[in-house]
């Protein structure tokens, strides 16, 4: 596949982006828009993603979000999901004026965080013709408070309000660990699993990604629902990928918001086994298995 870099402008800053092409396309591709998860960087496991899309025929947009990696936006690190979700739109319009793409044929791929916001996006946008979510994180406080004991969670609580007040009195974030053990210091997301495979992935193929957010990234993700916007998909095909071992998102909820999506085009793919929410980053066969799920939904709908 051929990989060129490209830029668009989205809230007043530049955001950056790789544009992935098939290498023996003779008419104009369908097109897969990919933002990624939590502190992501568009080098961080999306490409692998990719690979199978563009081998199916498929152009994909894989860009880092305003605040990330190659793109603008102070301060660094800093995760709004509104923000973020406005990228996503953004790029939508970027991709469908590129000769190589089909503007009528313009899907949306998110996993984890992202796997919410492209939930939102196929209510709000009706440019988009298809939707893969995977692993989605479809309500933030929920699932914060389901990783955390009552005293962690208590802690993450006084840690919000005292930023907000030293934000206010001085306009400068405070900033939070993406993820720690729980018994060694506080973080958003206190997986044990979860620093490991990042820290791969650094030290490989995103050396980009930092993991830390602002805090109040972790502010605004106990305010995120996907509930009123689920409710509102009616007619644009999408596909969930959940892992039933998944110890960071719980299935339980994902399945619920699946089970609120109207549209009769829509279909979830629940890959049991040990597949967990890390694995389908760090364990090849389990990522082949989230990618194809979501290339043959993709073959079928777009």
């Amino acid at each position: 596949m051929r990989k060129t870099p490209v830029e668009f402008p989205s809230g007043g800053l530049t955001v950056r982006a790789d544009l992935y092409l098939p290498d023996d396309a003779d008419e104009p591709s369908s097109a897969i828009v990919m933002g990624g998860g939590w502190c992501y960087v568009k080098e961080l496991i999306q490409p692998e993603y990719a690979k199978v899309f563009v081998e199916a025929g498929f152009a994909c947009l894989v860009f880092d979000y305003r605040h990330f990696g190659t793109s603008d936006g102070e301060p660094r690190q800093h995760i709004n999901p509104w923000s973020q979700i406005e990228d996503y739109r953004n790029a939508i319009s970027y991709v469908s004026t590129r000769p190589e793409v089909d503007d009528e044929r313009v899907a949306i791929w998110g996993i984890s965080y992202s796997g919410g916001h492209v939930l939102m996006l196929a209510a709000l946008d009706s440019r988009v013709k298809a939707v893969c979510s995977v692993v989605p994180m479809v309500n933030g406080f929920e699932t914060v408070r389901r990783n955390m004991s009552n005293v962690r969670f208590k802690e993450l609580m006084a840690v919000i309000e005292a930023d907000r007040t030293s934000r206010f009195a001085t306009g400068r974030h405070g900033k939070i660990a993406h993820s720690a053990h729980p018994h060694e210091e506080i973080s958003t997301w206190p997986s044990p699993d979860t620093w490991p495979v990042f820290k791969r992935l650094k030290e490989t193929t995103a050396p980009n990604h930092e993991h830390w957010s602002t805090i109040e990234s972790a502010e605004w993700v106990l305010a995120y629902d996907c509930a009123p916007f689920v409710d509102r998909i009616i007619s644009t095909p999408t596909v969930m990928v959940i892992a039933s071992a998944d110890d960071i998102v719980a299935s339980d909820i994902q399945i619920a918001y699946f089970n609120r999506i109207p549209t009769t085009l829509k279909s979830l793919v629940q890959l049991g086994g040990e597949v967990t929410h890390m694995s389908i980053y760090d364990n090849v066969e389990h990522l082949r298995l989230a990618a194809e799920a979501c290339r043959d939904w993709l073959t079928q709908h777009l």
